[in-house]
């Protein structure tokens, strides 16, 4: 005999159930793990509905979905990982990653798409990695990776894409931008001025091998500068680079390998990465005008001018901002400079026609002017008249070295007079018997200084012998 359940159970139950679909909760014929959800290899036609809202990464690949609706990952705002790959999408509709601008990494390989249109990656302004290799894609429209400033890879080999909108890739667009795969394509033609005008991290990293290009000397000077360069796109896949002589797919040849066939090809000069000059610092006051010059290893008339300020905002000829101007010659000027403006400024100097580019960098460093500080020169002049003062003063105003200042003499003394034999006799090592017998008598010795040394303003000591060792005594009879 079973017993049904009480209306008290039977609210319990509902609000427990309530509660868990509120919440989210893992579908039967998914894997969850924390933030991780894997449905792989399900045979799903559809999303399964009430994914948790905390999922980081999503597995569906391997599946049968055939259409992705608008908002269908709306209830993850938590989504960085999303793998859609093996799948049977022909198309995707509009707003499709509404609400998952977290999404950083997005795979779409192997479906059946056609079309990358514009309106597909809307909004993902963090993505990173895009993988749409092998599906059958024929066409890239040109606005499909606007909005991706981020962006750091993307994957597009494997298909029937004959036209590429290079043109919509430029430093300020994608400055992360590092590779950019379109082996195994049907590409005939590039339209090489718009490829020589990508950044360089972008050309350093296009990937167009196995295209059916033409052999002509503008796509063969590229590659021969790219290698020259020592491009990992070039150098890793030297033996799939071919092209068309003539447009006759049966006449392909690895041109890098054939350079004969261009032997009349006019070819700029070997050039090396791109150089960057980079200026240790440059201080100036506040208030003061700055102007910063692009001058790079980069020579030319036709010369295109780009600065990125610490603030990583792009000044172009084309930029309007009243704070900071930008001339022709490349030449920035910040009328009035001010303490945010500090920072390191990036000029990018690139030559289309020779397909060269160089940067400089300058680090500006404003400081506020002190108003009572003295300048270098006005402290060294102070220095130097502070020290010949003291110069003066020593050899003026010393103290006399005697012990005494100068006495005026008794009247009636006699004045000695300068006798050559006396100094003579005094410096000398021994002394006449005159003197000698002298000093016995008195044991003292006086002599008045020569009236060449009377301008020292003193007297100088006299020489007596008291004891067998000699040592000064001042001489006071006659004085008294």
């Amino acid at each position: 005999m079973t017993q049904g359940l009480g209306p008290d159970s039977a609210v319990v139950l509902l609000c427990l159930l309530l509660l868990g679909c509120s919440e989210g909760t893992c579908p039967s014929i998914c894997l969850c793990t924390a933030d991780s959800v894997s449905c792989g290899s399900s045979s799903l036609t559809k999303l399964p509905i009430l994914l948790p809202p905390t999922t980081s990464t999503l597995d569906l690949s391997y599946n049968r979905l055939a259409w992705l609706g608008s908002g269908s990952f709306s209830s993850l705002p938590r989504l960085d990982t999303l793998r859609l790959a093996h799948n049977q999408l022909t198309t995707l509709g509009s707003d499709v990653f509404h609400n998952a601008s977290s999404l950083r990494h997005l795979d779409l390989s192997s479906n059946k798409l056609h079309v990358v249109e514009q309106h597909y990656f809307q909004g993902l302004w963090r993505l990173e990695e895009l993988l749409l290799y092998n599906n059958r894609i024929i066409r890239v429209e040109s606005g499909m990776l606007r909005g991706l400033g981020n962006l750091k890879k993307a994957y597009f080999s494997l298909n029937q894409i004959t036209d590429f909108p290079f043109f919509s890739i430029q430093d300020h667009s994608h400055p992360f931008l590092t590779m950019l795969d379109l082996s195994s394509n049907r590409m005939t033609a590039l339209p090489w001025e718009d490829v020589k005008a990508l950044p360089g991290s972008v050309q350093k990293g296009l990937y167009l091998q196995n295209n059916s290009l033409a052999c002509d000397c503008s796509m063969y000077g590229v590659f021969w500068h790219w290698e020259q360069r020592g491009f990992d796109s070039v150098k890793d896949f030297m033996d799939d680079l071919t092209c068309l002589i003539y447009g006759d797919p049966r006449a392909a040849i690895r041109f890098l390998k054939h350079s004969h066939f261009f032997q009349n090809c006019t070819l700029g000069r070997a050039v090396s990465l791109p150089v960057t000059v980079l200026i240790s610092s440059l201080v100036v006051y506040e208030g003061e005008r700055v102007r910063l010059d692009c001058q790079t290893s980069v020579k030319g008339k036709e010369l295109s001018f780009t600065w990125l300020s610490p603030n990583q905002e792009y000044i172009t000829l084309s930029t309007n901002n009243s704070l900071i101007s930008l001339f022709p010659n490349g030449t920035l000027e910040i009328p009035a400079a001010k303490m945010n403006d500090s920072g390191m400024y990036v000029c990018t100097a690139l030559d289309y026609k020779h397909m060269l580019n160089a940067t400089r960098e300058v680090n500006v460093t404003i400081v506020r002017a002190t108003v009572d500080s003295f300048s270098t020169g006005y402290t060294t002049l102070l220095g130097c008249v502070v020290t010949l003062v003291l110069i003066l003063m020593y050899l003026y105003l010393t103290p006399c070295r005697c012990g005494c200042c100068k006495q005026p003499l008794p009247p009636g003394m006699p004045v000695s007079t300068h006798d050559p034999s006396t100094l003579s006799s005094i410096f000398s090592p021994s002394l006449g018997q005159r003197d000698v017998a002298k000093s016995q008598s008195t044991r003292h010795v006086v002599f008045v200084e020569s009236v060449l040394e009377e301008q020292n303003g003193c007297l100088r000591a006299a020489l007596a012998t008291d004891q067998p060792s000699l040592h000064w005594e001042w001489d006071t009879t006659g004085l008294n």
